[in-house]
């Protein structure tokens, strides 16, 4: 005899949710340190040798660059300066530590699970996978992002231990790449990675707005929401995040830590609300039954189009890497951090798809709800209480509050590294970190503005955000593309690499290569419409979008940066074995 679907949707349920607890205890366990001499994939933590550190020295003109390397051979700890590592990495990139590392492995891992928000944005942005590819595209489809993306945050795992910088993904292509290509390609990614993630505080910012006002409509169902509202909601929510990442500055960490515990236990705490007071879905057709609600005529075509449900809720594992300037002992925690983060994230991510594919009831209803999101919808059906629905609802919105927050320090230190490099204008003002602060006050600033600035246009068309604020996927995702095509090509013709406290080994060059061949995929198909005859609202314009930008990023480059922008390379300072 088959397990009744009770019987069995309980086992998947308990199986999947021991497995993600299981994972937080060991994560804050003393053993979890053995976790990377086990790993699968026998990656090798390794102590680097900074027995002397000889370095030449060849500044090669930076204006910015010590010429004595004070202090990298003590073994003390410094409160701003971190580990002897911090240090000595820091001096071979020819950086000067401006920002205090007030970040250890636990608030740099909060920092990164909540800005991912995994679990919290795969219910604010079901409804793409749901309409193409149903509710078993929806479950597979993640699971294959969940996949790829852990390849891809451990190929980038490595070369954050390689080069634990601020710049992240255009200071690994300015080193990496090959030698006559590094300026212009460093400069074009930097350029991606600056307005991807100033979009993405923007697109956040928006959807907290947006779901403040979806609660307003749950329990107020006379209001009707204006555009201009969601504005200044939109704003307001920007604002916060500026209060805590400056003023409050220094106390980000512990926020973050104290966050990442809402984070699980509010998964936890929905998750077991839908199960028992939903109605269930049938567990055959959940896993098994496909859709092409886009009208594409095939159930796999229209299946793939739904991918992009996976890809938002687990991207941006390489905020952390924006951060490391900050963070004590980088090149060690970094790895384990990006790691972590994929690993827990996807987990919490996958089973709230999966609970909440079983508890959606009629598709139809949940979609067109008023609140404008639909996992609000299915709160209230479940506990048929406005109430009830917004105690739930309050969680992921306070998350994509506090993943807005963390993305302004990831955006805004991105935009720092890019002017200290002096590539965009007005860079010295933009890299200004003001004695006291130890955070760049002008790039926090610039980022406020812009999100402010962008959320103007919803007054006039919510699509025309929607365009703008695209851009953040498909620009990080090329910055991951050309970053791991730079180690690909390097373990290809045997190029040395910089020797790293993470390294992947003999599995490098596959994984890789899997990681890349994913990337590219996701990337193509983040630029597909909803459906074949889109109408202007509804067409796909991130393929415009990127265009534009990247016509702005080479006639800039062309007329003004060349002549300023060397590459992080340039500062280089290069070890002599």
């Amino acid at each position: 005899m088959g397990i009744p679907c009770k019987t069995s949707c309980s086992f998947v349920f308990t199986s999947l949710s021991s497995l993600s607890l299981s994972l937080s205890l060991f994560l804050f366990s003393p053993s979890r340190f053995l976790f990377f001499h086990s790993f699968p994939f026998t990656f090798v933590l390794r102590q680097v040798s900074r027995k002397a550190i000889t370095m030449s020295i060849d500044d090669k003109g930076s204006p910015d660059v010590h010429d004595t390397a004070v202090g990298i051979e003590d073994d003390g700890i410094d409160e701003k300066r971190g580990t002897s590592a911090d240090r000595a990495d820091m001096y071979r990139m020819g950086k000067v530590q401006e920002m205090r590392r007030n970040f250890r492995f636990l608030s740099i891992f909060g920092f990164s699970m909540i800005l991912m928000a995994s679990w919290e944005f795969s219910l604010s942005v079901a409804t793409i996978g749901l309409i193409n590819g149903g509710t078993a595209g929806l479950i597979w489809m993640f699971f294959v992002c969940w996949v790829g993306f852990l390849l891809v945050n451990t190929s980038m795992a490595e070369m954050a231990s390689m080069a634990p910088t601020t710049g992240g993904q255009y200071h690994w292509v300015s080193e990496f790449a090959p030698p006559e290509y590094q300026k212009f390609i460093s400069y074009l990614m930097g350029w991606m990675c600056v307005l991807g993630w100033q979009t993405s505080c923007a697109s956040s910012a928006f959807i907290a707005g947006t779901q403040i006002q979806g609660l307003v409509v749950l329990n107020y169902p006379n209001y009707v929401p204006e555009p201009w509202h969601g504005t200044l909601l939109t704003i307001a929510v920007a604002a916060f995040s500026v209060l805590f990442n400056t003023v409050l500055a220094r106390k980000l960490p512990l926020i973050e830590a104290l966050v990442l515990i809402i984070h699980i236990f509010g998964f936890f705490g929905i998750l077991v609300a839908l199960w028992v007071l939903s109605p269930r879905a049938d567990a055959k057709a959940v896993f098994t039954e496909f859709s092409d609600g886009g009208g594409w005529g095939s159930l796999g075509g229209s299946t793939l189009v739904g991918i992009l449900a996976g890809i938002l809720p687990l991207l941006g594992a390489d905020a952390a890497v924006h951060m490391s300037e900050e963070l004590r002992d980088a090149s060690r925690t970094l790895p384990r951090s990006m790691i972590m983060t994929t690993i827990l994230n996807g987990a919490f991510g996958w089973i709230m798809v999966i609970t909440f594919c079983f508890c959606i009831g009629n598709l139809e209803e949940v979609i067109a709800s008023p609140t404008g999101y639909p996992f609000m919808q299915v709160f209230y059906n479940s506990t048929q209480s406005a109430s009830s629905a917004t105690a739930m609802a309050v969680f992921i919105v306070a998350m994509t509050v506090f993943s807005n927050l963390t993305m302004v320090a990831t955006s805004s230190r991105q935009l720092f590294a890019f002017a200290r490099d002096h590539a965009v204008p007005f860079s010295p003002w933009f890299s200004h970190v003001p004695m006291g602060w130890d955070v760049p006050i002008n790039a926090i600033l610039t980022t406020f503005l812009v999100s402010s600035l962008l959320s103007l246009i919803n007054i006039g068309s919510a699509v025309a955000l929607n365009s703008i604020t695209s851009l953040a996927t498909t620009s990080l995702l090329s910055s991951y593309i050309v970053s791991i095509g730079c180690m690909i090509w390097r373990r290809w013709t045997n190029s040395p690499l910089l020797p790293s406290k993470f390294n992947l080994g003999k599995f490098g060059l596959i994984t890789n290569i899997a990681s890349e061949a994913f990337l590219v995929v996701i990337f193509v198909l983040a630029f597909v419409p909803g459906n074949p005859n889109p109408t202007p609202a509804e067409m796909n314009w991130n393929i415009l979008i990127y265009g534009v930008i990247t016509m702005f990023s080479l006639a800039y480059y062309f007329f003004r940066g060349t002549h300023r922008y060397e590459g992080p390379v340039s500062y280089v300072r290069t070890l002599q074995q």
